[in-house]
């Protein structure tokens, strides 16, 4: 296994002590407020703007994520000695590889399987969500 396989394996892992919990919970209610703020933007520039829906999607992902990531580097992982911008950064990467994750499945969704395209966007949030998660608790905040 990579080195970066069992980080995320024992992030994971770690997910199941009190810290690693707590973290989690606050994380989730950090997304609740991202996700919120990325919902409301896509309704807007597709029914309000007439942007379509993919276009959308990853101008609202982008947008939310760097609330998330205020949110994140004053209250979730407060403490991380990594620097703003370079933490910024790496938390860009990492929603990066969610936005990727979050557009495939969102596609795959409102497209091939033709759900109505704000409950696809539900679907694909808690995939790449959760992969986002880790990926900066593990490598970016080194939290858990």
């Amino acid at each position: 296994m990579s080195s970066d396989a069992g980080r995320l394996v024992e992030a994971g892992a770690k997910l199941a002590e009190s810290r690693g919990a707590r973290l989690f919970g606050r994380n989730t209610i950090a997304s609740f407020l991202a996700f919120g703020i990325d919902l409301a933007l896509l309704w807007t520039l597709v029914e309000v703007a007439g942007i379509g829906r993919l276009p959308a999607a990853a101008a609202a992902f982008l947008l939310a994520m760097s609330v998330h990531y205020v949110v994140s580097r004053l209250w979730v992982f407060k403490g991380s000695r990594r620097g703003m911008a370079s933490g910024y950064l790496y938390f860009l990467v990492n929603a990066g590889i969610g936005l990727v994750v979050t557009l495939a499945v969102f596609w795959s969704l409102i497209d091939l399987l033709e759900i109505q395209y704000l409950i696809a966007r539900l679907i694909a949030s808690v995939v790449a969500g959760l992969l986002v998660f880790f990926l900066n608790a593990a490598f970016n905040f080194k939290a858990i």
